[in-house]
């Protein structure tokens, strides 16, 4: 049932395009895409480092920490 649920065509996003282009106008779209975009590439960048801070040997923090 959920697949179901989440399972868009071209008409549904066509149709979801549309409302957006109506809420927002054709000027505030670039603006809140560059916006997602922003957002989307800072989450990247903290999920990099979690898994750089995951994937470092516990020696090296533990000198860290003695500094």
């Amino acid at each position: 049932m959920n697949t179901l649920l989440f399972a868009l065509g071209a008409p549904e996003i066509i149709i979801i395009a549309l409302v957006v282009l109506l809420l927002f106008g054709g000027k505030k779209i670039p603006e809140l895409m560059r916006g997602v975009g922003k957002g989307v590439k800072s989450f990247k960048e903290g999920m990099h480092g979690v898994e750089d801070e995951i994937k470092k040997p516990v020696s090296d923090t533990d000198t860290k920490e003695k500094e």
